[in-house]
C-alpha cells in the first residue's frame, strides 16, 4: 500500500505541518531521549524511548503531508515508517508495534514489563532513528528544519 491507499481508507487525513511544528515535535523527541538515560525504573525509560520513537515517526508522516486518523493512530504512524523510508524499515516498524503493544501493558496493566535491556535496545534504536529522520527531513524537506 501507499500513502494516498491510505488516505483513500481515511486511515490518514491530509496534513499542512510547518517548521515550528517540526521543530517542537523534535524537542519532544530529545526531552524524552534524554528522560530514557535517567535512573529510573525499565518500564518509564522504555515508555520515553517508545514515545520519542512514535515522535519521530509523526514527524515523517506529517512531513509528508499527512496526520492519522484518531483510531489506530499509534499503530498508523508507526506503521507508515516503511512506507516513506523504504520497504527495507518494514522490521523497524515490526519492531516499533510490538514496543507499542509492550508500553501499552506496562501503562495500563502491571509493571516489570520492559527489561533493562529492553529499554537500553529501544533508546539505542530510536538515537538511530532520530538520525535517520533528521537525514531524510534535510534531504526531501530542508524547509522543514533549522535553516532549511
Amino acid at each position: 500500500m501507499s500513502l494516498k491507499q491510505w488516505a483513500d481508507n481515511r486511515w490518514i487525513l491530509q496534513h499542512k505541518t510547518s517548521p515550528q511544528e517540526i521543530a517542537d515535535l523534535l524537542a519532544i523527541v530529545e526531552r524524552d531521549l534524554n528522560d530514557a538515560g535517567a535512573d529510573i525504573s525499565a518500564d518509564g525509560r522504555f515508555g520515553f524511548a517508545y514515545n520519542a520513537a512514535l515522535k519521530l515517526c509523526t514527524i515523517l508522516l506529517y512531513a509528508s503531508g499527512y496526520r492519522p486518523e484518531k483510531l489506530s493512530a499509534h499503530h498508523r504512524t508507526i506503521t507508515s515508517l516503511p512506507l516513506i523510508l523504504g520497504p527495507e524499515r518494514k522490521d523497524d516498524a515490526d519492531y516499533l508495534d510490538a514496543c507499542r503493544a509492550k508500553r501499552n501493558t506496562a501503562d495500563y496493566d502491571m509493571a516489570g514489563v520492559a527489561t533493562k535491556q529492553d529499554a537500553t535496545e529501544l533508546v539505542d534504536f530510536t538515537k538511530q532513528l532520530r538520525d535517520d529522520v533528521l537525514d531524510w527531513l534535510k534531504k526531501n524537506h530542508p524547509r522543514l528544519t533549522k535553516g532549511g
